[in-house]
C-alpha cells in the first residue's frame, strides 16, 4: 500500500486541495492525508511539493502506430493530397516502422503521461509492440475495403487479425473493432464483422473532410475521381446517416468535423462519442470541430492525437493546447477543464476502461505533473497544467511506477 499526499489533486472531474490517495493495484481511498495515515499505518507515504498536481493518467483514444516512421514524407494542407501521398508512400512507411519505431512511440506516450491508448491497427504489424506496452491498450483491428467482389477475402483477413489479437487478450490488452469510414468499408463487410463480434469496443473515422462530405452526401467532389480511378466506383455505397444506422452499439467516432445538425442529432440519440483531433484536422485541411454544438446536444467529446501520418507528436498535452487555442470563443477555464476531464475520465469511460478517476475502486493509473509554481486558485489549475506540461514527472500504472 502507498499513500500519496497531493497539495493539488484532479480526480478526473474536479480539482481538490490537500487530499491523499491510498492505492495498491487499485485506488483504495481518497481522503485527507491524516486520515489515511491513521487507517494504513504500514503504508509507504509520499508527500508531493506544493507545485505538484496528482491526477489520473491520460487516455489517448485514437493512435495510428503503423505510420510512425513519417516525418516529412506525406503532403499536408489538403485531405485528398495527403491521401494520395499516403497511397504512394504507404509500403515504404510501414516497412520503415520496425520494432524500435513502435517502441519509441509507446515510450514517448508513456513519458508524457499517457497510461492507456486506443491503437488503430490496419495491418496487425503493431500487435507485438502494443501487447508489450506498459500501458493499457484497446487494440482496434481496422476493417477497410469497399469492393463487393472482395468482401469475403477482406472479412477473412480481418478475422485472422482479430483472432490474433484475441489470443493476446488480458485485463490490460483488449481486442476491439474499427470500421475505417463510411466511404471505405462495404456495408456487407461491416455487417458481417459487427454481427460476428457483437460486444467489442467499436470506433470509426467519420465525416472528417469536405471531400468526404461531398462524396457521401452528393456523389460529387474529388472523391468521385478517386474512386472511379482506383476502384471503378461511380457512387457512394452508403450515406452518412445509413452508416450511423448500421452501427449496432455506441461507437467512438473520430473527427466528425463535417457532421451536420441531423447527423449530430443521430450521434446524440445513439449514444456515440466524438474524438477530437485538432492538429490532424488542421494539417489535412478538414476544418474545425464545432464542439459548442456537441455540448448543446450532450455529445461527449475528448481529445486524441491521431497518428504521426497526420501529426507531429503523440503528446496529448500538445493536442490539448492546440484545442485550447482553437476554441477561442469559449471561456478559457471551462475549455481547459473540459479537455482535462476528456483526456481522463471521459475517454476512459468511452473505452470501457476501469481508470480515469481518482476514486476508490478504480485502477491505480496515476501521474504527477509539475507546475511552474504553486497555484493560488483551484479554478486555474487545469488551465495552468495544460499551458505548461510537456511530460509527466511520475507515471504509475496499476500501482507500479514506470517513470
Amino acid at each position: 500500500m502507498t499513500i500519496i499526499h497531493a497539495p493539488w489533486l484532479f480526480d478526473g472531474v474536479k480539482v481538490h486541495r490537500n487530499l491523499a490517495v491510498a492505492y495498491d493495484r487499485k485506488i483504495v481511498a481518497v481522503e485527507p492525508f491524516e486520515i489515511l495515515e491513521t487507517r494504513f499505518p504500514e503504508a509507504e507515504t509520499i508527500r508531493l511539493d506544493a507545485d505538484r498536481l496528482l491526477m489520473p493518467g491520460l487516455v489517448n483514444p485514437h493512435v495510428h502506430l503503423e505510420f510512425g516512421a513519417n516525418t516529412t514524407h506525406l503532403r499536408y494542407g489538403d485531405f485528398m493530397a495527403w491521401l494520395q501521398s499516403v497511397i504512394e508512400k504507404r509500403d515504404e512507411l510501414i516497412d520503415a516502422c520496425r520494432a524500435a519505431c513502435y517502441k519509441g512511440q509507446v515510450e514517448a506516450m508513456l513519458q508524457s503521461g499517457t497510461t492507456a491508448f486506443g491503437a488503430i491497427s490496419s495491418y496487425g504489424k503493431d500487435l507485438v509492440a502494443c501487447k508489450a506496452a506498459p500501458q493499457r491498450v484497446v487494440f482496434f483491428n481496422e476493417a477497410i475495403g469497399s469492393q463487393p467482389a472482395a468482401v469475403d477475402a477482406l472479412y477473412s483477413d480481418f478475422m485472422q487479425r482479430f483472432e490474433a489479437s484475441a489470443k493476446a487478450a488480458d485485463a490490460r490488452f483488449i481486442p476491439a473493432v474499427a470500421i475505417h469510414s463510411p466511404y471505405s468499408v462495404h456495408p456487407v463487410l461491416m455487417r458481417k464483422i459487427l454481427s460476428e463480434i457483437p460486444d467489442a469496443p467499436l470506433t470509426a473515422h467519420f465525416m472528417e473532410s469536405p471531400a468526404e462530405k461531398a462524396w457521401l452526401e452528393r456523389g460529387e467532389g474529388p472523391f468521385r475521381d478517386f474512386f472511379e480511378k482506383f476502384l471503378g466506383q461511380s457512387r457512394p455505397l452508403q450515406t452518412p446517416g445509413q452508416f450511423l444506422d448500421s452501427l449496432d452499439r455506441p461507437a467512438l467516432l473520430t473527427h466528425a468535423v463535417q457532421a451536420d445538425e441531423t447527423l449530430l442529432e443521430t450521434i446524440a440519440q445513439k449514444g456515440h462519442t466524438v474524438i477530437h483531433c485538432p492538429r490532424s484536422n488542421r494539417l489535412l485541411g478538414c476544418g474545425r470541430l464545432a464542439v459548442e454544438k456537441l455540448n448543446e446536444k450532450g455529445i461527449p467529446w475528448f481529445p486524441g492525437t491521431d497518428g504521426l501520418s497526420s501529426n507531429t507528436s503523440l503528446n496529448l498535452w500538445e493536442e490539448m493546447r492546440a484545442a485550447l487555442m482553437l476554441h477561442y470563443r469559449a471561456p478559457l477555464e471551462e475549455v481547459a477543464r473540459r479537455l482535462l476531464r476528456g483526456a481522463t475520465a471521459d475517454a476512459a469511460e468511452a473505452l470501457k476502461l476501469p481508470v480515469g478517476r481518482l476514486e476508490a475502486g478504480y485502477g491505480a493509473d496515476l501521474i504527477v505533473v509539475a507546475l511552474p509554481d504553486a497555484p493560488d486558485d483551484a479554478a486555474q489549475v487545469p488551465l495552468q497544467a495544460l499551458l505548461h506540461t510537456k511530460k509527466a514527472e511520475t507515471v504509475i500504472i496499476e500501482g507500479e511506477q514506470h517513470a
